[in-house]
C-alpha cells in the first residue's frame, strides 16, 4: 500500500507559507512564483487555513472585491482537512473525491511537513503502474 510519505520523498521538500495577515494580491503573486494553486496560512508555526484559486475565484473575484483590499483571514478556507504521512493514498483520494478538494496539508504530530495535491497523487499514480506494467512485461519475456 503506498503511503503519503512515499510520495514527499519524491517531491521538492518546500512548504510554502502566507501570514493570516497577508493580503490576498501577495498571496496570489506568491502562487504565481511557485506555480501551484494552493498555499498555506501559517501563523506563529500553526497552520490556519489554505487558500486556493477556488477560493479567489469564489469569494473574492465573483463578490466583486479587490485582492489588494482583502486579506487572507477573511477568505481562506479556515479549517483544512489534513492527512498523515503515514495515510494511505487510497485514504487521500477518497478525501479528495468526498470532499471536492485538491490539496491535503501534511500534518507529522501537529508539524507541518508538506501538501499533496491530487496532481501528485495521479503522477505517483502513474509511476506505479508504469513500474508494475514494466516488471509483468520482463516476468512475460523471461
Amino acid at each position: 500500500m503506498i503511503r503519503v510519505n512515499q510520495i514527499l520523498t519524491q517531491k521538492e521538500n518546500r512548504v510554502i507559507t502566507v501570514n493570516s495577515e497577508a493580503m490576498v494580491f501577495e498571496a496570489l503573486g506568491i502562487m504565481m512564483k511557485y506555480n501551484i494553486s494552493a498555499i498555506l496560512i501559517v501563523d506563529d508555526g500553526t497552520l490556519k487555513g489554505i487558500f486556493t484559486e477556488r477560493d479567489y475565484a469564489r469569494k473574492v473575484v465573483l463578490k466583486g472585491k479587490s485582492s489588494k483590499e482583502v486579506q487572507i483571514k477573511d477568505v481562506m478556507t479556515t479549517t483544512p482537512i489534513v492527512i498523515s504521512p503515514q495515510d494511505s493514498l487510497d485514504h487521500c483520494m477518497e478525501l479528495m473525491t468526498h470532499k471536492h478538494i485538491r490539496h491535503l496539508p501534511v500534518m507529522d504530530e501537529n508539524k507541518l511537513t508538506g501538501m499533496v495535491s491530487i496532481g501528485d497523487v495521479v503522477k505517483y499514480i502513474i509511476e506505479d503502474q508504469k513500474q508494475i506494467i514494466k516488471n509483468l512485461e520482463s516476468y512475460i519475456n523471461s
